[in-house]
């Protein structure tokens, strides 16, 4: 581990190959759709891998100089890449660049954090300083991702753990000094106790959605007269509700778990409408039994 965190020869050609990797290998992630709501797919979407990244380029340069230009050129190399390998599959085609704009601003920003990260190799006492706000950057990604692993179970626990591993690993790893290292990894604990600490108060994530619309798709004409209910009420909840936009009656959902079950719907004179449901993340199957 040591030889990571200071003692890898990441040479030009070796960046540039690696930035083309990276890129290709993030934008597959963001199109397969059995990694949609996973921690694969996280990397196209969240920062927690490219602080990796940047940190090993910053610490692993020479200079502060080297460290600005090497994590300006693997930023400017991969992230156009990603979506450069989307645009055959995409419905926006070269469309899809439109969010690129971000990316490009948080590339300007590697030059200057490259340069003052690159100060860590001091191994001074106002590192703290560089390193510190990173670590509450990755441990606000922690708790995000700790949330949606309690709401929807196994969804995101790999990138849970990789980014309580790697504040950790910042922590024992970058300060050579034994007092740093210690002082980094008790405020790295404490920023994972207390990120821990507002995942777990801050309540369940959902998914709200609309199942079902009156005269629909199902042929079912319904109202507020009408009762709904899931069949198991750990999948969150379902009520009938009048769309003002549409002009219409419908069923909307609030799902906190993902996983397989059944909905009815109750008619004034019980006459009973009986569905199976798949629930996903952010999608759902229904399927009329009756």
């Amino acid at each position: 581990m040591k030889k990571i965190f200071g003692e890898l020869n990441i040479t030009w050609k070796r960046l540039i190959i690696f930035s083309i990797l990276i890129g290709i290998y993030t934008g597959i992630m963001a199109l397969l759709p059995c990694t949609t709501d996973t921690s694969f797919a996280d990397i196209a979407i969240t920062f927690e891998w490219w602080v990796l990244f940047g940190t090993l380029i910053i610490i692993n340069s020479k200079s502060p100089k080297e460290s600005a230009l090497k994590c300006f050129v693997f930023f400017l190399i991969s992230q156009p890449l990603v979506y450069l390998v989307q645009v055959p599959f995409n419905p926006y085609g070269w469309g899809i660049f439109r969010y690129y704009p971000d990316w490009f601003r948080w590339t300007l920003l590697t030059i200057p954090m490259g340069f003052i990260g690159n100060y860590l190799r001091k191994d001074k006492w106002w590192g703290l300083f560089i390193l510190m706000p990173v670590i509450v950057f990755v441990g606000y990604h922690y708790a995000q991702f700790l949330k949606e692993t309690l709401s929807f179970f196994p969804n995101h626990l790999l990138s849970t753990i990789f980014c309580a591993t790697s504040i950790i690993l910042y922590s024992l790893y970058i300060f050579k000094n034994k007092k740093l290292k210690y002082i980094c990894l008790v405020f790295s604990i404490l920023v994972l106790i207390g990120m821990s600490i507002i995942a777990l108060k801050s309540g369940n994530n959902y998914y709200n959605t609309t199942v079902l619309v009156s005269g629909g798709e199902t042929g079912i004409e319904f109202d507020d007269t009408y009762t709904v209910k899931l069949k198991d009420e750990k999948y969150g909840k379902l009520f009938i509700v009048y769309e003002n936009n549409i002009e219409c009656y419908i069923v909307n959902a609030e799902f906190k778990k993902t996983g397989d079950t059944e909905f009815t719907i109750i008619s004034p004179d019980g006459v009973e409408y009986v569905y199976k449901i798949k629930i996903e993340r952010s999608s759902y199957k229904i399927e009329r039994i009756n």
